[in-house]
């Protein structure tokens, strides 16, 4: 048999693999059905995406009528505080969520597959911690204040604990696997942490700027901010959408995986790569946000199944949705104020999280 024949081979077992997560009935479904299905589900929630994008625009400390907000866009007037609030605050605050819960939603799911991990999140790989201690560092001795200046720390502290993690998990004669990856981000993450404790009880004030930076919120961050990071999410995301096929026969093994003519190590390292960019832009915006990257993916998996081609492009949509409908939920409980969108991901994430849990048994990755 040629090694055509057999790559053939093996990437339809991958789908069938990938279809056998799905319901009895799915497993029977025609795949033209199947495919029409996915789109259909994945059009509905673009819907209600565009939607929640509409109501992150109008509501908020106080609402704001939607011919008012078309007006803003068609006719804008520089003496209207609505329309200033919109084309100003709102817009840039909803497209900031916008990318954000993309880029959670697909770095979540490629970490879950890259490490056949279903609990894996950005804190799995040290990417949280190592952004804390870099902003701390950026604000207690370099003097940063403003969540502009954020930014560079909080990307450049998700590389360097990510490439740590990696080449922890490299190490040995068995190179990289799912289980090291783990131990060395939960190890590094630990260590970073208590540094983080230790520098922010030895300088009080310091504490004080970064507490609204890690509780994980929008509010403040504008377009400089937002196109700071865009490169680099964009890149992320052209990169994940190339690591689908990957992550279906990273499912059935590693020694599988080669025999299908996968380079391993090459695609664990771009998924690495993959990870820092979303999951380290994601959080040098908007500081680290929980649960989105963690629950997200499970939600798309009871859509589509294990077939990453889909979850990823369900993720980018779903972790959107999260982010931008707990923005506006936290704005519109508590007016005049606002609770912080990592505050509201958290009370909705962990009990859809448990819901999850009790409904059927983890998907395996």
């Amino acid at each position: 048999m040629s090694r055509d024949v057999k790559v053939r081979l093996g990437y339809a077992l991958v789908s069938l693999s990938a279809v056998s997560a799905l319901s009895p009935r799915a497993v029977d479904e025609p795949p033209t059905a199947r495919v029409g299905r996915n789109t259909a589900i994945l059009l509905a929630l673009v819907l209600v995406l565009l939607i929640v994008m509409l109501a992150s625009i109008a509501l908020g400390s106080r609402p704001i009528a939607l011919g008012a907000v078309w007006d803003a866009f068609t006719g804008m007037d520089p003496t209207s505080n609505d329309h200033l609030v919109v084309r100003d605050q709102r817009v840039p605050r909803t497209l900031v969520g916008l990318m954000v819960g993309v880029s959670l939603g697909v770095g979540g799911a490629v970490m879950q597959g890259l490490t056949r991990n279903p609990l894996a999140d950005p804190g799995l790989l040290g990417v949280d911690a190592g952004a804390s201690l870099f902003v701390v560092l950026g604000i207690g001795y370099l003097g940063a204040v403003a969540a502009g200046q954020y930014v560079w720390f909080a990307l450049f502290g998700a590389a360097v604990a990510s490439l740590a993690v990696y080449a922890i998990g490299a190490s040995g004669r068995e190179g990289v696997t799912p289980v090291k990856l783990a131990l060395a981000g939960a190890a590094l993450s630990a260590a970073f942490t208590s540094v983080v404790t230790a520098l922010l009880l030895l300088d009080p004030k310091t504490f004080d700027n970064y507490r609204f930076w890690v509780v994980g919120s929008l509010s403040g961050r504008d377009m400089h901010t937002l196109l700071v990071v865009l490169p680099f999410l964009v890149v992320g995301l052209i990169l994940a959408l190339a690591l689908g096929r990957f992550l279906n026969a990273l499912a059935l093994g590693d020694d599988v995986a080669r025999g299908l003519g996968q380079r391993v190590g090459a695609a664990r390292g771009l998924g690495a790569v993959v990870i820092v960019l979303l999951c380290g832009g994601a959080t040098a915006v908007a500081g680290p946000i929980s649960f989105v990257g963690l629950t997200v993916p499970h939600v798309a998996r009871i859509f589509v199944g294990a077939d990453h081609r889909w979850i990823l492009a369900y993720s980018a949509v779903l972790g959107a949705i999260l982010i931008l409908a707990a923005d506006t939920v936290g704005r519109v409980v508590a007016r005049p104020g606002e609770i912080e969108v990592g505050i509201i991901t958290a009370l909705i994430g962990a009990p859809v999280f448990i819901f999850l849990v009790r409904r059927s048994r983890m998907a395996q990755l």
